[in-house]
């Protein structure tokens, strides 16, 4: 259990990042909340976002580095430090006097001798790595897995681009979303005075953008923190919701053919965002994917009986996974009669089966996938 807020941070930036680092791997908590309830100095914020982010996303490449001049292994504090001043010396090509003096001075006395020995090695070394899997600082399963996928060329492109910090894009009306994301919105085609349900909204990016085209736009969400969430959304953009519920996409509150457009925004393994997540490529496990892909397809099915005879139901994912793509069209294919996928002209898209596919190399923006159906009956 993670600890919070966290106590002021104060001194040498590398000690301050060695602590979160700390709180992050050692307390299970997640980055991005940990550096936002850090109070970070404003001097080095900017460096000690860029070092716990960076240092927990090559954890396994720099691990590599240092276990070359390692007998035994450190406790996790110690690691951290020697992380820190890796990425530094191998990553952020910060000059080796400054990257090893800074992280030492961070270190308790009692270490300051091993990792001034360790970290001096480690800038004289020329890095040799003997998989891609420790180079991209991923699980083999996951670097296996997109390998397969995508092919190599396109999974490593897209493992290299999820190692540098994510952008994002302001709209017109405040909310910071990935471009990627508003893509998928914009698909939706919703049409003014059209009823719309987002039947998986939390936070609300993609049901606030859906109401910027005048369309009764319903979000639903299983968990009431995150309708909230979306609740919040809508007040901060002005966006006007026909209604916010919480709900189960997969058994809804709402009548037959309710709807003229749903969106499946659907839970997924998040492979396609894990340059927005830092900690992300460590939590996911290969079992993740096929359940969240079982999920995946009750949701669309769901979709489909709310959908009026014509209208249409947009399936997306902030993944590239074959199951939770591909396969997810091929179940709609086989056990939805008469649902058409419908050709998605947005040149920004790469061609996937019968949708279309976004990788983060493409345009970097995160990895994203979406398919458009006619429902039966239109």
């Amino acid at each position: 259990m993670s600890r919070t807020p966290s106590a002021p941070a104060s001194g040498n930036a590398r000690a301050v990042a060695a602590r979160l680092l700390d709180r992050i791997e050692g307390d299970g908590a997640f980055a991005n909340l940990v550096l936002a309830s850090a109070d970070l100095p404003p001097r080095d914020g900017g460096l000690i976002t860029e070092l716990v982010y960076g240092v927990t996303r090559m954890r396994r490449a720099l691990d590599h580095l240092i276990d070359c001049f390692v007998s035994e292994q450190p406790d996790l504090a110690t690691r951290n430090l020697l992380r820190l001043g890796a990425y530094q010396l191998h990553m952020m090509d910060t000059p080796a006097y400054a990257a090893v003096s800074e992280t030492v001075a961070a270190a308790p006395r009692r270490q300051r001798g091993f990792v001034n020995a360790v970290l001096r090695r480690v800038a004289n070394m020329e890095a040799d790595w003997p998989t891609e899997a420790i180079r991209l600082s991923y699980p083999d399963w996951l670097v296996r897995q997109l390998e397969r996928d995508l092919g190599p060329d396109d999974a490593h492109g897209a493992l290299e681009q999820m190692n540098r910090p994510a952008g994002a894009s302001t709209r017109p009306d405040g909310y910071t979303q990935d471009r990627a994301s508003q893509w998928v919105a914009a698909l939706v085609g919703a049409q003014p005075g059209e009823r719309v349900l987002d039947l998986c909204a939390g936070p609300g990016g993609k049901a606030t953008a859906l109401a910027a085209s005048a369309a009764a736009v319903v979000a639903a969400d299983r968990r009431a923190r995150r309708a909230a969430l979306v609740a919040a959304s809508a007040a901060r953009t002005g966006a006007t919701l026909a209604g916010v519920v919480t709900a189960d996409g997969r058994r809804p509150p709402f009548s037959r053919g309710a709807f003229d457009r749903v969106l499946v925004d659907a839970p997924c393994s998040g492979l396609g965002v894990l340059g927005r997540r830092a900690d992300a490529r460590w939590r996911a496990g290969p079992g993740d994917v096929d359940d969240l892909a079982r999920l995946q397809i009750e949701l669309v099915k769901s979709a489909f009986k709310l959908a009026r005879p014509g209208g249409v139901v947009a399936y997306s994912v902030c993944t590239v996974t074959a199951a939770e793509t591909v396969a997810v069209d091929e179940t709609v294919a086989r056990d939805v009669p008469g649902a058409m996928a419908l050709p998605i002209v947005d040149r920004r898209w790469r061609p996937h089966a019968r949708g279309g596919l976004v990788l983060p190399q493409d345009h970097r923006t995160d990895g994203m996938f979406v398919v458009l159906y006619k429902t039966p009956g239109g």
